[in-house]
């Protein structure tokens, strides 16, 4: 493609939407036609097999996106490679000014986004980033504005949050009223597939709907994994298929429960920018010393969800099927494999990572760090679910256990791997000789 007319570029990445996006808004309203992109990045894509079931979501997010930008005579401009190398090529095709984005939180968006920047500088090409998959930024709600020190708790996080809450944060950008901008790139076609070098998933994530019943009764029903009682929406939010501002909007109005989760992501979010050690070390050095069992053969009975524990099992089982596994499943899968097992939760976390549909490092590293007992606002570590409890407790009837595991009552369901009791002394004892007296 080539073009002399000046342009700017608005390259989607987690803000996969065209209503309610600050970045797209900005360059709508820049005074130049925009060139609507999104890159697959090879540095992503090579560390995932062909058909992973995330990529294929997006793909198709990205369909739906071109369908409705032809509906306007426009198009998606879908590359792949290293976006740094994408851009300066599109730069030195086109007559860019800017390329608009919007931010990310995470190591190695951050890493990329400063490469990006450079490079598009020293070729006269301005760079602008923009807040939008998270309310507030990562230094908006500090202890110490002064020494800039974060946060390290949740409840105290949640309530400072509240309090700098204002109706600015909730802003609507109404980026969709704005196609008409979109600049057209040469009638290319939008890339099928296997030009990619995709394979299609059998997972299918679940359709992006905002229920207000659901989210009214969030509080009395989220912790009870037989019931359709969470949001779904975490894919969501991980791919900015909905607008974060828009959620807290209706939180504010609809359940103060939901809310707090919402906020719980944006901690995890502030402080993996603080502190991004915690991608492979513990928040708190003390557990690094952990002796962890790291036993392999009870690990794989972990992950195919053969520990002969039937809450453990059907989440492991409800994750490696469809994507997904329910909230207060997941607190005691990881719980168990950290604590009964003794096996590293960096096992745990990564294991999650591949599968889940919602993947987000700082969430999923959050709430790893949060079972293990080695994060910033973690329970104490002589805290240890209990499976058989927390079954009794919220799957009383066994619905969901049973939905998972039909063979259990039988014979070909396993013995449990560890008996509870005796995994909770071991558990205690190594915890307490690697954090000392």
């Amino acid at each position: 493609m080539k073009n002399s007319k000046p342009v700017v570029i608005h390259w989607f990445r987690r803000d996969l939407r065209l209503h309610d996006n600050k970045g797209l808004y900005q360059a709508l309203n820049s005074g130049y036609p925009v060139i609507p992109l999104f890159i697959f990045d090879d540095d992503i894509l090579n560390a995932l097999p062909g058909n992973d079931h995330r990529v294929a979501f997006i793909y198709q997010v990205l369909q739906d996106i071109n369908q409705e930008l032809e509906k306007h005579g426009r198009g998606l401009l879908v590359r792949k490679g290293k976006p740094v190398s994408v851009l300066a090529s599109l730069c030195a095709e086109n007559n860019v000014r800017a390329v608009y984005c919007n931010e990310d939180h995470e190591p190695y968006g951050r890493t990329r986004d400063g490469e990006v920047s450079r490079v598009l500088k020293n070729s006269g090409v301005d760079f602008h980033s923009h807040l939008d998959h998270l309310v507030m930024h990562k230094d908006a709600v500090l202890v110490s504005p002064e020494n800039q020190q974060p946060y390290r708790v949740f409840t105290p996080y949640s309530r400072a949050w509240k309090a700098k809450l204002t109706e600015d944060h909730l802003k609507y950008y109404p980026s969709e009223d704005h196609l008409k901008n979109f600049f057209l790139p040469l009638q290319e076609s939008f890339p099928t597939a296997k030009m990619l070098g995709f394979i299609p998933s059998e997972k299918q994530a679940p359709p992006l709907a905002i229920d207000e019943s659901l989210i009214r009764n969030y509080h009395e029903t989220r912790d009870f994994p037989f019931l359709e009682g969470t949001s779904r929406l975490g894919v969501h939010l991980r791919f900015g298929t909905v607008s974060i501002r828009e959620l807290v909007r209706k939180a504010l109005q609809w359940n103060e429960t939901f809310l707090n989760e919402l906020i719980w992501r944006e901690f995890y979010a502030m402080l993996l920018w603080h502190y991004p050690h915690i991608v492979n070390q513990s928040f708190k050095p003390g557990y690094d010393r952990i002796e962890w069992r790291n036993n392999e053969d009870e690990f794989k009975s972990w992950m195919v969800g053969k520990t002969g524990y039937p809450m453990v099992d059907a989440g492991m089982r409800q994750l490696n099927e469809t994507g997904y596994m329910h909230n207060r499943v997941r607190m005691v899968v990881a719980s168990f494999l950290s604590k009964h097992l003794l096996i590293d939760w960096r096992w745990g976390e990564a294991y999650f990572a591949e599968k889940l549909f919602d993947y987000e490092l700082s969430s999923n590293n959050g709430g790893w760090q949060w079972s293990a007992g080695t994060g910033s606002d973690a329970a104490p570590y002589f805290r240890i679910f209990n499976p058989a409890a927390q079954q009794k407790k919220f799957d009383p009837d066994q619905k969901y256990i049973r939905e998972w595991i039909p063979e259990l009552d039988t014979a070909n369901y396993p013995a449990p791997v560890v008996d509870h009791r005796q995994a909770r002394e071991r558990c205690l004892k190594t915890y307490k000789k690697a954090l000392g007296p």
